[in-house]
């Protein structure tokens, strides 16, 4: 049985990241979406309002597919650039979606890989300070550290949102989608 709460193909979703404490970390206004599955979400920003805790705004520059999975501690943004794709991979909760947001809980650390395939594991530090601060429980180290694991394996895999056709396929569903839409 369909979900009947979730986003169809072409709805518009808030997407809302928390911190450990539950405090509002950053938002992204009308995230369009792609498709949705029992456990996924594709969506796409392109020129998206993000607004960061502190109130400061700014709207994405190129256009990103983004991926969310209920089973996964990662989501992935995946940036498409004149030079190529980059993709920035939030270790994180899995989503949850409810009226108003999709929703998830940041851990701090992120794996960013460039066009050239080269990743790079970014802030090992906050992540360390928040784990101290906010006493992440030692499942929640353990499941986001194994995370990582897979995240990596993922990208040297080609696999999911990792591979060019993946990019092709939602990047030209993206299109699709908003050229119908102003027919309309």
């Amino acid at each position: 049985m369909k979900d009947s709460r979730l986003p169809r193909e072409g709805d518009f979703v808030t997407i809302k990241s928390y911190k450990h404490d539950g405090s509002l970390h950053r938002t992204w206004r009308d995230t369009m979406v792609l498709k949705t599955s029992e456990n996924a979400i594709i969506g796409l920003n392109d020129h998206t309002l993000v607004t960061e805790d502190d109130g400061r705004r700014w709207v994405t520059r190129e256009p990103a597919i983004v991926y969310f999975h209920r089973k996964y501690w990662f989501n992935i943004v995946a940036m498409i650039r004149d030079n190529g794709v980059s993709y920035y991979c939030n270790l994180a909760s899995p989503f949850v979606l409810d009226k108003e947001a999709l929703k998830y809980v940041d851990y701090d650390l992120d794996v960013k890989v460039f066009p050239n395939g080269e990743k790079r594991l970014l802030d090992t530090d906050e992540y360390e300070l928040h784990k101290a601060h906010w006493r992440y429980p030692a499942d929640v180290d353990y499941i986001v550290r194994e995370h990582v694991k897979i995240l990596v394996d993922w990208i040297n895999n080609q696999q999911g949102p990792f591979s060019d056709a993946y990019i092709d396929l939602w990047y030209r569903r993206y299109l699709e989608i908003k050229r119908r839409n102003s027919r309309q």
